[in-house]
């Protein structure tokens, strides 16, 4: 090779040498960039970037809850979106809407409150009530509230009439289906599967397991779900027609013959719940913003818009101008919701050591009392004993524990509230389902029609015997039904001596039978009926304090946590954003929850006994 053709061969190297390691160097420059963007993006959510927020005088509080009402936020919107939009949690809390129409019923700048409900994707009747009762205590200070949105589902509608004036899109609808208790059963499918799932249970009514067991719901569960549900139907219907001054059958009235009220108004929806009473007006939204601009007035700086301020920046600024007082006297505040598992859990789940840990920080925080709200269908019964044994330490230790139920407080939720001074629930609290079951799937057979097979040996009757790979030996389910029994016989026990009565007259409402809030006050399963509120007054008057301020005890977040939720406050949410401008896919993966649901909970059986104290029914309409 001649000197030339090295040197030019060499050169030519160079080149691409060079414009390789220019575009490395770009890349790295454009990552670096990225990544500082990325970090003044994130200090800006969390340490500033929102202006200074201030309450204009007369304005609107406007309630305009996204999501789901919950009574505690699992997890941040999704994947924050780095350019503009709107933040659309998919979670609302509860406690937060309260406190805030509370804060504004009292507030001079506040004239009126705005019910927008267009983005509330459901609640409870629990928690629809909680939030309505705050807007009744608002309507008691002589301000009026109104609602309106463009069409109204049946936990919007709800809400809505608690408004003086509900206003409907000529083009809306009014959805109320009643309620219903409908699920997927998968026995003939399990049977094609070749999955053998062993069930073990004591009583006739714990029906968590019959999807499992049956293609079918099984009378004693018919029986069951059905005096509940109309119970808590009946609760929607009494306080709609109540609200609204219409007859007491007037709510089933217009659903039962909804067809004949839209021929008699030529196919309107909209104007056949207007005939109804059940609205006050039909306007679209840009006439009713029109009417409230007249009634509190013009947004400064939006003249398309009414002067109001939406509740969570009310209570943010509220909070801000209203420091805790560190020497005041302390009710400790703890909500658990979830399924109670053992060990650690995040936020949307119960873990009794995550719970536990919350528990002994409220004793080393001296609190005088301890509220513990409670929104759980149950779970593992060695995780619900632990946790309450927990709280009998906290009782011990001469600090009050109340107990707040939600929507539901069942089975291991129930077991929980045992170890309480006092129980307080809803009307339409779904609570009791005292009762246990143990459940053990194996795949022997599908793996033998697969081809697989297991062998072995073991030092005893018992080694291997809970494999999934194995048949379970008839010695491990005689070992798992008698726990089954003695763990009932022990929730009787527990239940009976915290409700000074026997285990045989306990068995009688037990058996794993779901009850309203408000016939287990009639059967002295719980002492009170009424909201959070209620339960932390009377947490006060029974630690004997006159003034005291409310100290919320939460599991601290991660740092990535921590990120998250900061962003989440302060950016779109693209997941959240998604579903809401997106509704045939929201309701499409909407209606595939049901199916996946009892497969999701599987997934949580982590008692290590295999024995739970768990509602599958104890899902709030």
């Amino acid at each position: 090779m001649t000197e030339s053709s090295t040197h030019n061969k060499g050169f030519i190297r160079r080149f691409f040498g060079a414009i390789g390691g220019a575009i490395t160097w770009l890349r790295r420059v454009f990552t670096n960039l990225l990544f500082l963007l990325i970090l003044l993006f994130i200090g800006i959510a969390i340490f500033g970037g929102e202006e200074r927020i201030t309450v204009p005088q007369g304005a609107a509080l406007k309630i305009a809850p996204a999501g789901y009402l919950v009574d505690e936020v699992t997890q941040p919107a999704g994947i924050p979106a780095f350019l503009g939009g709107r933040a659309t949690p998919p979670e609302t809390r509860v406690k937060d809407l309260v406190e805030a129409i509370d804060r504004a019923a009292n507030d001079n700048r506040i004239s009126s409150l705005v019910l927008e409900l267009d983005h509330l994707a459901g609640a409870s009747l629990s928690k629809l009530e909680e939030v309505g009762e705050a807007v009744q205590r608002f309507k008691a200070k002589e301000k009026p509230v109104y609602a309106f949105g463009d069409n109204y589902t049946q936990g919007q509608y709800f809400l809505a009439s608690y408004a003086d004036n509900v206003y409907l899109n000529p083009m809306g609808s009014l959805l109320i289906t009643g309620f219903g208790s409908y699920r997927n059963y998968y026995k003939s499918a399990l049977d094609k599967l070749k999955i053998n799932f062993h069930v073990f249970r004591v009583g006739d009514y714990k029906d968590f397991i019959e999807p499992y067991t049956r293609d079918d719901m099984s009378p004693a569960s018919r029986e069951n779900n059905q005096r509940w549900l109309h119970q808590l139907w009946g609760e929607y219907t009494e306080q709609v027609t109540g609200l609204r001054n219409l007859p007491p059958n007037a709510v089933d009235a217009f659903v039962n013959e909804l067809p004949e009220n839209m021929r008699a108004n030529g196919g309107s929806w909209a104007k056949a719940a207007l005939s109804n009473k059940l609205v006050d007006k039909l306007a679209s939204r840009r006439a009713v913003v029109s009417e409230l601009q007249e009634k509190v007035g013009v947004a400064e700086g939006n003249k398309q818009q009414y002067k109001s301020i939406d509740a969570m920046s009310y209570l943010r600024q509220a909070r801000l101008t209203n420091l805790p007082n560190p020497q005041s006297d302390k009710i400790g505040l703890i909500t658990a919701s979830g399924a109670i598992i053992d060990g650690e859990a995040p936020a949307g789940q119960i873990g009794s050591t995550t719970l536990n840990k919350l528990i002994a920080n409220a004793r080393d925080k001296k609190v005088k009392a301890l509220v513990l709200r409670i929104d759980s269908p149950g779970g593992s019964a060695f995780a619900s004993e632990a946790i309450r044994q927990e709280l009998l330490a906290t009782r011990e230790a001469g600090i009050p524990v109340i107990i707040s139920m939600g929507s539901v407080a069942a089975s291991g939720g129930y077991w929980i509230s045992t170890a309480s001074d006092r129980v307080w629930a809803s009307p339409s609290t779904i609570t009791g389902s005292i009762g246990v079951f143990g459940a053990f799937p194996t795949f022997e057979d599908s793996m033998e029609h697969l081809g697989i097979y297991n062998d072995g040996i073991g030092t005893t009757e018992l080694a291997g015997a809970m494999r999934i790979d194995r048949p379970l030996p008839e010695m491990a389910a005689n070992i798992i039904q008698q726990g089954v029994e003695h763990t009932y016989n022990q929730f009787l026990r527990i239940v009976a001596e915290a409700r000074h009565s026997t285990p045989e007259e306990v068995h009688k409402i037990a058996q794993g039978q779901v009850w309203t809030g408000r016939t287990a006050l009639e059967l002295g399963l719980v002492d009170e009926l009424g909201n959070l509120k209620d339960a932390i007054a009377d947490a006060a008057q029974v630690a004997e304090l006159d003034q005291f301020e409310v100290m919320e005890i939460q599991r601290e977040l991660t740092p990535s946590e921590r990120i998250m939720r900061a962003l989440a406050d302060n950016v779109d949410a693209v997941i959240g954003e998604t579903v809401r401008t997106n509704m045939p896919l929201g309701a499409w993966l909407q209606s595939l929850q049901p199916a996946l649901q009892p497969l999701q909970e599987l997934q949580s059986f982590q008692d290590p006994r295999a024995l739970y104290v768990r509602c599958m029914n104890c899902v709030a309409p």
